[in-house]
């Protein structure tokens, strides 16, 4: 084969495990809003410069413009080879991409094909792998079936996932893919939540990884966690689906809750500033009586009053409203928040056909 071999999508796709590197060559801001899984950055040109390029093509000529890109490009080149590749063998494998398998990726590519190393070329580049992406989200979800994990607020139907996921069932785990915890109170403090691309990227990633033969575990979330939208198909899916309904006692669901969102006992400002938006729901004397609670450390009993008044009546809407078979759910009983509770559950629902 004559390289750089320059390959679609579907022609990667099958191998994509095989290559011993997949190198993005976009700038990182391309980079950090999605690509594909597992893709290193070796930026030919950063954003900065990307900017200049782009400047000096309006503004002055397109022969200048390129004259100043090849230095920039071949000196980003040399120094990503120099700094990250230099011991890679002969047999080394890489993919290259950029934004439509253009320039950029094609220049990184060519030295390395001069180099000797057996370097492929994503035809189409990052646009080819989004196309492919879209169009799996559309199919995918058909494939599997779902079992719906179902509860009110801090019934453990994270903790039961991330049990059942250990114990080797197949698991999409919305939240964790979103980084948000599906509520009002759901932003994880340590980390923003991803690009919906990248999102998307997520799941398919993950859904084209799972066994059809086999059931796939997944959360009854509703169409938003956080600012991410949850795909159609798939959201349809789940909410076709069976569902388990897990019962845990409120004194349980409080002290599971203040394990989960520390952060907010040791913020009390963050999450007064989180509690300020359900006033349109509640009114603002209510909203301010739980900030008052929070001020003042009486954490368990403004857990126990949102779950009461807020949480616990908007789940019993929703549910019902959103889960079709959620009327025939088999109820899974919790009865503490230990370790071994929740592996007894896990293990009775990974073992049953």
């Amino acid at each position: 084969m004559k390289y750089p071999a320059l390959l679609s999508f579907q022609e990667v796709l099958p191998r994509l495990k095989q290559f011993d590197a997949v190198i993005d060559a976009r700038s990182p801001s391309e980079f950090a809003e999605d690509h594909i899984p597992g893709a290193i950055n070796c930026p030919v040109l950063d954003d900065a410069q990307r900017a200049q390029v782009g400047t000096m093509y309006k503004q002055v000529n397109t022969f200048e413009a390129k004259k100043l890109g090849a230095v920039l490009v071949a000196r980003n080149i040399a120094c990503h080879i120099e700094t990250l590749f230099l011991d890679k063998p002969r047999e080394w494998m890489p993919l290259v991409y950029c934004w439509r398998g253009g320039n950029r990726s094609g220049a990184m590519a060519h030295i390395m094909a001069k180099i000797g190393w057996p370097v492929a070329q994503l035809d189409g580049g990052y646009q080819s792998y989004r196309r492919h992406v879209n169009a799996s989200l559309a199919e995918l979800p058909l494939r599997f079936g779902f079992k719906v994990i179902c509860g009110p607020t801090g019934s453990g139907k994270s903790r039961l996932l991330q049990v059942l996921a250990q114990q080797g069932a197949q698991v999409l785990d919305l939240e964790q893919m979103a980084a948000h915890r599906g509520s009002v109170l759901g932003n994880l403090p340590s980390e923003l939540q991803p690009s919906q691309k990248t999102f998307e990227s997520r799941l398919w990633d993950t859904l084209q990884g799972f066994d059809p033969r086999y059931p796939v575990f997944v959360e009854s979330e509703s169409k938003k966690v956080g600012n991410l939208r949850v795909p159609e198909v798939l959201m349809e899916s789940m909410r076709n689906s069976p569902c388990y309904a897990v019962a845990l006692s409120r004194p349980d669901r409080v002290r599971l809750l203040l394990e989960d969102y520390v952060h907010f006992i040791a913020d009390p400002a963050l999450l007064n500033t989180q509690l300020a938006c359900l006033a349109y729901v509640h009114g603002r004397d209510k909203v301010a009586f739980w900030q008052q609670l929070s001020l003042s450390g009486r954490i368990e009993e403004l857990v126990d009053e949102l779950l009461l008044k807020h949480y616990d009546p908007a789940y019993a809407q929703s549910i019902k409203r959103n889960f079709d078979q959620f009327s025939e759910a088999q109820v899974i009983d919790l009865p503490d928040i230990s370790d071994a509770a929740f592996a007894r559950v896990a293990q009775q629902l990974h073992q049953e056909k």
